[in-house]
């Protein structure tokens, strides 16, 4: 193979193989069968990709159309593939991380029934499948079926213990609210092909002068509605948090491999639309932090081990988005590609922590897991090292070069985002000192029960947890080390033009400095306080009170959307139930009634008396010459 990136192709074909295999032959097929042909498909995209990746960092880069996919009058769409740095670094994300997640699920989903744990694999396959699918596409119509794609398959996987009705209903929460995100997305598609009369990005971004400021304007703020849905911002976040129904691996997939960074993704890629549009880039801005901050607070109150998680993912998703809105779009992808590692890892060091309690997830029930999970526990110290930013861990790095891209756009948004951050340090170690430090919580049985879990899922968070360490590292900033900031100088071609219209404010080194050692040296200050005062926690009847318990509950977020937004839709939805069932159906309905029962009248005419048949041709008879005769007078 001379050009690897002609076979790109192979890199979602893998998986939609092993989606097809274990979908068909589910009935039929072993675990270990099950597990080697869904963890395998993954693999080898992930092989494949490694390839493209080293090709890519030579300079290598290209689009690859398959074959026309919508083809008329002077427009035509191909199904193509692009691969150039951006799309490269996502497909190791994708593929790395899912790989490990799918290993970790060969043993986490074990008790499952051999077509359950097939169809499980199947579902988890067409995730990634779909997802490599969106970062592929050469165009947003591409892109937007992996979108859905992904959409469809959250769905599928957070419902997947469908007998469960409060599962269903998550499921149901997640399709429902990104399909309202989605519909910015599609009219931003079909606003940029009536203008432009392409959707390919290349093409797009060359013709990008012959929009006017409003049509840049309206194109980034509809393609941001649906970064909202997907990627869980305010106020399309609710639907996140409620999707940690599916089992635990999904969870992973979901907020570190998957869906919620094709928000990030779609915005990095059309980067040049949104430097242009500097209002769009206020609001990205402005919703980024919010989500940033409002999240952070709810998971400081949150007891069980999944929803902390998932509301720091809301958190983080937002510091992202704060990256883009500022422009710092290699910071944002730097924060996904850390975010990936350390969040997978806490996923899976919760999913081992649960599957050792025998499913109890709620941190208050549990304590002193240390000694019982020496693998679990320090792998999972590691990541919340990382996701606290503390030197030289990866989340430190990212999050940095956010914090300063904020600090040169306006020292308030920097402000506020290390408020953001020390939060994160004291929701992240409160849920450490809770989990693993401390006396034990939970019963007799489950403690006489503990153990580490298996090498299948240890080795996953060995792996992840050493990428959490190192990973940041390919991005060590310029105050540093002098051209040390690889993954810049690799993404620098996908974001030249951006750079050069945006015109970054540089900061002095020695006020970064400053800002540096400043927030690590308050974030350590935090974790030494959540470490002390949950170390020794003891369950109590008096729990949240006041404030506390708005945050416990959420701020009462989905009780709001609950009253406003649901139950007045539901009883509109009755009304029409009801007037289509009392009006519609009775006017329609009463017409065919009335026509049939004439029709009964009427063929009583037919008597077969051949009498009647004479009389009935008088009357008519003389009914006629009376019409006629009145007619003449």
């Amino acid at each position: 193979m001379n050009n690897i990136i002609d076979y790109v192709w192979l890199v979602p074909l893998f998986p939609l193989v092993g989606f097809l295999l274990n979908g068909l032959l589910r009935n039929s097929l072993s675990k270990p069968l099950t597990g080697i042909i869904g963890s395998g498909s993954i693999l080898a995209s992930f092989v494949v990709s490694v390839l493209i990746f080293m090709q890519v960092k030579t300079g290598a880069t290209g689009i690859v159309t398959l074959f026309d996919f919508i083809s008329y009058d002077k427009t035509n769409i191909p199904f193509a593939f692009q691969v150039d740095q951006l799309s490269s670094l996502f497909l190791l994300i994708i593929t790395g991380i899912g790989f490990l997640i799918h290993l970790y699920s060969t043993a986490y989903m074990h008790d499952e029934t051999d077509m359950h744990f097939a169809r499980y694999f199947a579902y988890l396959n067409l995730f990634v499948f779909s997802m490599l699918l969106l970062v592929l596409g050469a165009n947003y119509v591409i892109m937007f079926i992996g979108w859905e794609g992904v959409g469809l398959c959250s769905y599928l996987l957070i419902g997947y213990w469908f007998k469960n009705i409060e599962y269903t209903s998550a499921a149901k929460k997640a399709f429902v609210m990104n399909r309202i995100g989605d519909l910015g997305f599609l009219l931003a598609v079909f606003w940029i092909l009536s203008k432009l009369g392409t959707v390919t990005y290349s093409e797009v971004f060359e013709k990008v002068n012959l929009l006017s400021a409003n049509d840049i304007t309206i194109i980034t703020l509809l393609l941001f509605v649906g970064a909202t849905g997907k990627s869980a911002q305010i106020p399309l976040y609710t639907w996140l948090p409620d999707a940690m129904a599916g089992p635990t691996p999904v969870s992973a997939l979901i907020h570190a491999a998957t869906m919620v960074t094709a928000g990030i993704y779609m915005i990095a890629r059309s980067n040049i639309l949104y430097t242009m549009a500097p209002t769009t880039q206020a609001v990205v801005t402005i919703i980024g932090l919010a989500t940033a901050l409002f999240a952070a607070t709810i998971a400081l109150k949150q007891n069980d081990i999944k929803k902390v998680l998932a509301y720091s993912t809301v958190s983080q998703l937002g510091y992202m988005f704060l990256g883009l809105g500022v422009g710092a779009f290699t910071g944002a992808v730097f924060h996904v590609m850390t975010h990936a590692f350390f969040k997978a890892l806490l996923f899976l060091g919760a999913g081992s922590v649960i599957h050792a309690m025998h499913h109890e997830q709620d941190i208050r029930n549990m304590g002193g897991l240390k000694k019982y999970l020496p693998i679990t526990h320090i792998t999972f110290l590691l990541g919340c090292l990382a996701i606290a930013g503390i030197p030289p861990f990866s989340g430190f790095f990212s999050k940095d070069e956010i914090l300063a891209a904020a600090y040169a756009k306006n020292p308030i948004l920097y402000v506020l985002g290390v408020a953001g951050a020390l939060m994160t340090a004291f929701y992240m170690f409160r849920l450490y000192a809770m989990t693993f430090l401390g006396k034990f919580r939970g019963t007799h049985e489950q403690e006489h029960h503990l153990h580490e879990s298996p090498a299948a899922m240890t080795i996953p968070l060995i792996v992840l947890a050493a990428l959490s360490v190192v990973g940041g590292l390919v991005g060590i900033p310029e105050v540093l080390a002098h051209n040390a900031h690889a993954l810049e100088e690799f993404l620098a071609p996908v974001f030249a033009k951006s750079t050069a219209l945006a015109k970054p404010h540089e900061i002095p080194h020695s006020t970064e400095l400053l800002m540096m050692g400043g927030v690590t040296a308050l974030v350590l200050g935090i974790i030494a306080y959540a470490w002390g005062k949950f170390s020794k926690y003891e369950k109590s009847a008096e729990e949240s009170a006041g404030f506390g318990k708005v945050l416990e509950n959420k701020w009462y977020v989905d009780e709001i959307y609950e009253a406003v937004i649901t139950k007045p839709v539901n009883a509109f939805g009755k009304l029409l139930a009801k007037v289509d069932k009392y009006g519609i159906d009775w006017v329609v309905n009463g017409v065919g009634r009335s026509v049939q029962y004439a029709s009964r009248q009427v063929r009583l005419l037919q008597s077969g008396q051949v009498g009647n048949y004479v009389l009935l041709m008088v009357v008519g008879i003389i009914i006629l010459f009376a019409i006629q005769i009145f007619l003449k007078k």
